[in-house]
């Protein structure tokens, strides 16, 4: 009999024989029934917790199908500068954060956007090292995939002038040849290996957290992305989840990525992407084939806008991403390879058609997946739903990225981020946020999608408005759409008998409100296997 019935609500199941409901009852951590209010209440026993909907809008929980989110607990009480409105801005914020320190500690942050501010120019380890006070600092750009540090973090990390380039990183360095402090791509790693890492108790603690967070925003599910081959971060998370998963005490449930350097041993243990159950599960292997735009190591058919000697740059050799790819395929792992850039795009696609068409006795139980499809040429967009690949895409970048694009792209633009036409396409769309890179927040990722406008209204009419998507489009992609890329829409995204029951109240209608005021709604409930998590209302 039921734990939980949920009652005198509008209930958007996503079921497409009975989209809409009235109640809904829980047992077990699962739904048994779904329905009007008559024919559901009479269920109800005497130790059924009944909840009135007061008439609001109930949906499916919401997964992140990307997310960093072992990285977001280790930012857990680093410094945030996502909304520095400069360079003076950013080094206040930071002098600020280091008095708090202890003398030995590092000064850690992310989120710093220059293509915002009037100087649009990098930090430099001299801007970071008068305001760190002799502390080793390190301040990661908000898409990861550059980073400065100060002169004290590269001492530590043994960066010289005559230290090299490492393989697919820059040191950046100044007309003398010292080096700036500006380390892109790989060459992050050089400094990131010295920081120290955090206890396992402490990754615990500020798992739960970042937990709290994101289920006041509707989020119970996770596609963690980017878990590195060391031991304080992929090794490290891997354990974690697990652990808590054991004690029941797991307050999200994870997909993970795993390193494409662990691919031989997993096909030697055997295990195939979407082992694990409905709490921790393995999904895919990750991989680079470029870097970022705002870096401006995409990887482009033709050059940046007023850059005449730069497309960007691969990070895996096309050779390397083929044979990996091949391999994985072959052997029933599936392969979640992060591209940006139109060449990067089309480079990874060629592979797949070939990895595809060369057939495999055990091919991956769940799909192939490109992480980001920034900007891809209108030729090879419907070549995803061809192969069966998932676009998952945040859209939150979108919007947050139009000053750059049109500056570093210019009518490029119209390929970027092309949401209509990969729907249409019949493409398999999962949407995320890419948190720390941006807000976990996904009612401002929807207001993306729908409007393709920032959410100070510009521009007026939305950028490239012709790839706006609906408000029932954009649920889908952050409920059934992640449940399908990782074999579980049998039982995640929807809300029927035998489903997981993850669900969420709202505030608001969705559907019927202005656009504009998608970014203020409010989550009420959420529901993580039936127990309340994030509770605003009363029982009635």
């Amino acid at each position: 009999m039921p734990d939980l019935i949920l009652h005198h609500a509008r209930i958007y199941t996503q079921w497409p024989d009975h989209p809409w409901a009235e109640a809904i009852a829980i047992q077990k951590g699962r739904v048994i029934a779904v329905g009007d209010n008559d024919a559901i209440l009479p269920l109800a026993r005497p130790h059924t917790r009944r909840l009135h909907g007061q008439s609001r809008l109930a949906l499916p929980a919401f997964t992140d199908a990307h997310i960093h989110l072992f990285n977001l607990a280790r930012r857990r009480g680093q410094v945030a500068l996502y909304d520095a409105a400069s360079l003076e801005d950013l080094l206040v914020r930071v002098r600020d954060h280091a008095r708090h320190l202890l003398p030995d500690a590092w000064v850690l942050g992310y989120g710093w956007n220059e293509s915002t501010w009037p100087e649009r120019r990098f930090p430099t380890r001299h801007d970071l090292d008068a305001v760190t006070g002799g502390r080793p600092a390190v301040l990661w750009r908000t898409d990861l995939h550059a980073a400065v540090a100060n002169s004290e973090a590269l001492r530590r990390a043994g960066i010289t002038p005559a230290t090299p380039d490492p393989p697919s990183g820059v040191i950046d360095r100044d007309e003398r040849g010292q080096p700036t402090g500006v380390l892109r791509e790989l060459a992050i790693n050089l400094v990131r290996r010295v920081i120290p890492p955090m206890t396992e108790a402490q990754a615990a603690t500020n798992l739960r957290a970042v937990a709290r967070d994101l289920h006041a925003l509707g989020v119970v599910a996770a596609h963690d992305q980017r878990m590195k081959d060391n031991a304080e971060e992929g090794p490290g998370a891997l354990r974690l989840y697990q652990r808590l998963a054991a004690r029941g005490d797991l307050p999200l449930r994870v997909s993970c990525n795993l390193e494409a350097a662990h691919l031989d041993d997993l096909i030697e243990l055997g295990i195939q992407s979407g082992f694990g159950n409905e709490w921790v599960r393995f999904g895919h292997v990750k991989l680079f084939a470029d870097g970022s735009l705002g870096a401006r190591t995409a990887w482009m058919l033709e050059p940046y806008e007023n850059d005449p000697g730069n497309t960007g740059m691969f990070l895996t050799p096309p050779e390397e991403m083929a044979a990996i790819i091949q391999k994985a395929h072959r052997h029933g792992v599936a392969i979640s390879i992060h591209a940006i850039g139109d060449r990067a795009n089309r480079t990874v696609l060629d592979i797949f058609a070939e990895a595809i068409a060369g057939g495999s006795d055990a091919p991956p139980l769940i799909p192939h997946r490109i992480e980001h499809v920034q900007t891809i040429q209108p030729q090879d967009q419907p070549r995803l739903a061809r192969l069966g690949l998932t676009a998952s895409m945040q859209p939150i970048h979108c919007t947050d990225d139009i000053p750059n694009t049109d500056r570093l792209w210019g009518a490029r633009g119209r390929n970027t981020y092309p949401f209509r036409n990969l729907w249409d396409a019949r493409t398999l769309l999962a949407f995320g946020s890419d948190a720390p890179v941006a807000s976990p927040n996904p009612w401002w990722g929807i207001h993306a999608a729908v409007t393709r406008q920032r959410r100070d209204g510009t521009p007026s009419d939305g950028w490239y408005p012709n790839q706006r998507l609906t408000v029932q489009e954009a649920v889908w992609a952050y409920t059934l759409g992640p449940a399908a890329a990782i074999g579980q829409a049998h039982q995640q995204g929807r809300l029927a008998p035998g489903y997981l029951a993850d669900l969420i109240l709202l505030d608001r209608d969705i559907f019927t409100i202005p656009p504009d005021d998608l970014p203020h709604t409010r989550v009420l409930l959420t529901l993580l296997g039936g127990e309340p998590v994030h509770e605003l209302i009363t029982d009635h």
